[in-house]
């Protein structure tokens, strides 16, 4: 019977992170959608680049600066360099190795029309390879944050408000894009060149979210993955609610753009604590989620912050009325 359940959580946690690295084509439709079609191939070599050289950096090293065999104070791991053939954690590093590139594709959009391939190649490693490792340990890996008692259950804060940090610190070096501020500094809308390719992106990540949330119970014999896949259902969908009645009441219209990035939110919002939260409480989150994520969009694009896709917003795609205007 051991061996069986030993079998059933390992089929789960590969199944679960196969979902998760499946999200890469949601992101990348959400990107390539909601920006101008000229950027299109650069996102897509992006989002490639982020999975397998981000891959092979978290392989090589990112993997023991998260969960080496020893903790230096509490920072960062080591121990253990190089993969390898260590098949005894092949799940585990599998399951891990899906959140580091997706850590690291939040950037690619929210930079999207300002950095070229080859500088954004030489970040994926150090994000995948360094910072997300190194934050990871503090959650998950026995670090100081855990030590005090921060409880991040699948990722709000690990996963997306590093990747949302990282593309808002990219965003203020590089400033906005060419002609999205006017003379008088009012922001100018610059229309993404296809809504369906960012509205099944955003079913996409929605599909993936469930082996980010469920699956981050790491096992299936004896834990409830149910539990997760229903805060993460209800928080996402109002979160889409919560998105569009703020924008209807804001820009007296229920825009698309807000709408679905208020799936985005909710399912940011849940994420950190999609195991604990009620059924009720998860709605709440995303109701909330969705109204937050209008307004900072709104605030941050008139304070001079230029995120073609939403990433700071709840890693979610731009809004602003783009496609309906």
């Amino acid at each position: 019977m051991t061996e069986i359940a030993t079998a059933v959580d390992e089929v789960w946690l590969v199944l679960a992170a196969a979902l998760v690295m499946f999200m890469q084509a949601g992101f990348a439709l959400v990107e390539a959608g909601f920006t101008q079609a000229k950027h299109a191939g650069n996102i897509i070599m992006k989002n490639v680049m982020d999975f397998s050289v981000g891959g092979i950096t978290y392989w090589a090293f990112g993997f023991a600066l998260a969960y080496g065999g020893s903790s230096l104070g509490g920072f960062m791991a080591y121990g253990e360099v190089f993969f390898f053939d260590e098949s005894s954690r092949a799940s585990e590093w599998f399951f891990q190795v899906v959140f580091a590139a997706t850590a690291a594709t939040i950037v690619s959009g929210a930079l999207a029309g300002r950095v070229k391939f080859t500088a954004y190649l030489i970040y994926t490693p150090f994000i995948t390879g360094l910072i997300y490792p190194i934050v990871t340990h503090w959650v998950w890996g026995g670090g100081w944050l855990s030590e005090i008692g921060f409880v991040d259950f699948a990722g709000s804060g690990v996963v997306h408000m590093l990747g949302g940090a990282a593309a808002l610190a990219g965003v203020l070096v590089i400033g906005p894009r060419l002609g999205k501020y006017g003379e008088d500094g009012r922001p100018r809308v610059i229309p993404g060149h296809s809504l369906t390719h960012g509205a099944l992106g955003v079913f996409i990540l929605w599909f993936g979210w469930y082996g980010f949330n469920a699956g981050s119970t790491l096992a299936a014999v004896g834990q409830d993955i149910a539990h997760p896949a229903v805060t993460t259902t209800l928080s996402a969908a109002a979160g889409a609610v919560g998105a569009m009645f703020t924008s209807w009441a804001v820009t007296g219209k229920p825009e698309v753009g807000y709408t679905i990035n208020g799936v985005l939110a909710g399912l940011v919002g849940i994420t950190a604590g999609t195991a604990s939260i009620g059924f009720s409480m998860s709605i709440v989150t995303g109701l909330v989620a969705g109204a937050l994520m209008v307004g900072s969009v709104i605030f941050l694009e008139r304070g001079g912050i230029d995120d073609p896709v939403g990433a700071i917003q709840f890693t979610g795609p731009p809004v602003s009325g783009a496609f309906l205007r």
